[in-house]
């Protein structure tokens, strides 16, 4: 199911249209994306949590000339399913 396919879902579950339904979608996507940017956890109650993930930098090889090389820190998204979400998935 790609985006698209989701408003119309939630239009068809609802009565906004899908129009109404696309925008909805999307500022839910933007407070999720804007919050982990701030450093914040994201807890949805019977769906799971959204949080961010350090990584620290590491030693990696260029698979090309098999050179060493210092892989950066970076910060990754992360989702932590629920007890619900999980029992409706088994």
């Amino acid at each position: 199911m790609n985006k698209r396919e989701l408003a119309a879902q939630v239009a068809a579950g609802t009565s906004l249209s899908k129009s109404d339904a696309d925008a909805a979608v999307s500022a839910v996507f933007s407070v999720i994306a804007d919050a982990l940017a701030g450093g914040e956890t994201v807890t949805i109650a019977g769906f799971g949590a959204f949080s961010t993930r350090s990584r620290p930098a590491r030693p990696g090889r260029n698979p090309r000339t098999g050179e060493t090389i210092t892989i950066a820190a970076s910060t990754a998204p992360s989702f932590k399913a629920g007890k619900t979400l999980r029992d409706a998935v088994r």
